[in-house]
């Protein structure tokens, strides 16, 4: 029974990361206006690209840390008017610093 126990309790847990990490500096850059071509170029190719809506892109980030199971997540939406960026919508600056302090950690080793 100790054993089992004690072998338990070292199990390494990865942590799991999927989609598109923005850097908020380069989410601050896109304007509208901006062509996509020119999003592209600062974001990297959406992770979800809506076959419904052409005028769509959308950024999903997912983090879920390994033992303890702390999930960070974040989402930006552009909007399209033809090939010209029309609307954005972002983090607001709280939860970008948010997971930006989350991403140092990991940076740091300290995902517990």
């Amino acid at each position: 029974m100790g054993c089992a126990l004690s072998s338990s309790a070292c199990v390494y847990r990865i942590n799991i990361q999927q989609g598109n990490f923005l850097d908020q500096s380069a989410v601050d850059q896109v304007k509208d206006g901006m062509t996509r071509s020119q999003v592209r170029y600062l974001l990297g190719t959406p992770m979800v690209a809506d076959s419904f809506d052409k005028e769509r892109w959308d950024y999903i980030y997912y983090l879920k840390k390994g033992r303890s199971g702390h999930v960070d997540s974040r989402r930006v939406t552009v909007y399209f008017d033809g090939d010209k960026v029309a609307k954005l919508d972002k983090p607001t600056d709280a939860e970008a610093a948010a997971q930006a302090a989350s991403a140092a950690e990991i940076k740091n080793g300290r995902t517990y």
